[in-house]
């Protein structure tokens, strides 16, 4: 994919909030001091009365977030997604999820693509932990144009929501005028020998496996499950139908994220082949994102590999 169009999805998300901030004067931001990171910057520049920086005070800023919202705001609390989803984890349930209020909770920096910065800013574990908490819907796009319209759609859901987005510039898959809807999973290629379900930044790989794939005379549907919870039950049930052979594929611990989330669908079928392509429960380290995402087996070969094994 040298030659496409790369975009980060973060970058998705900083552009959608401006827009929806000058339709919509209810939409506001609570930032925790690294808006330049996580491309709030703009919507400051072009709106300061609906942004407010607290500073780097998450917790605070998940209360702030839930005043705003029982005066009938839509704030976006906005950080790194390590810390949305676990230095503010308290905050989130017993402030915002449990009275169910309409906080989005918008992340960058999730899964591996901190890279460099180490395991302590890596987050592999924030969607599974989001996805337990009731009330709480979890979201990650797979390039920028995804990124908008999730953004958009969120502002236009009423609860929280987990939206998570990554650092480095993905291929920009969709076109401005693709639609998706919260929960419902977005087949990108349909094949009856096995399904590929990605979420996020794994979602190009899916792609260049299916293609290779069919060389090989494998035919692959793939997914983008762009929501982990409420997962699209159906999508991932007619894959248990129809084909019987899964394999997921995410930037996050295999453990409580998508791979999790499509296991106990096919358990409690009682049938079907799946496979769990992600981080294998280890921390990261300070090393290049790609080579990162190698050494979890996050890869296009890993992905090919797999589905011929399941297709032996």
């Amino acid at each position: 994919m040298s030659d496409v169009i790369k975009k980060a999805t973060r970058d998705g998300f900083g552009d959608e909030i401006v827009e929806l901030g000058k339709e919509n004067h209810a939409i506001m931001v609570a930032d925790v001091d690294i808006g330049k990171s996580c491309k709030t910057g703009a919507f400051k520049a072009a709106l300061p009365e609906q942004h407010i920086n607290v500073g780097i005070a998450e917790q605070n800023a998940a209360g702030v977030a839930a005043g705003l919202a029982t005066c009938g705001k839509i704030p976006f609390v906005v950080t790194y997604a390590a810390f949305g989803s676990m230095r503010m984890c308290e905050m989130i349930r017993q402030e915002i999820a449990y009275p169910k209020l309409n906080v989005k909770i918008a992340c960058s920096h999730g899964g591996v693509t901190p890279a460099n910065d180490g395991a302590s800013h890596q987050s592999i574990e924030d969607m599974g932990i989001l996805r337990t908490i009731p009330n709480m819907t979890v979201t990650m796009p797979a390039d920028y144009w995804s990124a908008r319209k999730l953004v958009r759609a969120a502002a236009e859901f009423d609860g929280p929501m987990y939206l998570r987005f990554t650092r480095d510039a993905i291929p920009v898959i969709y076109d401005e005028n693709e639609e998706f809807v919260i929960g419902k999973a977005k087949q990108i290629r349909d094949g009856k020998d096995v399904a590929i379900i990605a979420n996020g930044d794994t979602v190009r790989l899916a792609i260049d496996a299916a293609k290779q794939l069919a060389e090989q005379g494998i035919e692959a549907r793939v997914l983008d499950m762009h929501t982990i919870k409420p997962l699209d039950v159906e999508a991932v049930q007619a894959c248990v139908d129809e084909i019987g052979k899964i394999i997921t594929v995410e930037d996050h611990n295999i453990m409580n994220g998508l791979g999790s989330a499509v296991a106990e669908v096919v358990a409690e079928n009682g049938k079907g082949v799946l496979r769990r392509i992600g981080v294998q429960d280890q921390f990261g380290q300070s090393a290049p994102y790609e080579r990162l995402l190698a050494m979890n087996g996050i890869t296009v070969e890993n992905i090919v590999a797999k589905a011929k094994e399941i297709n032996a």
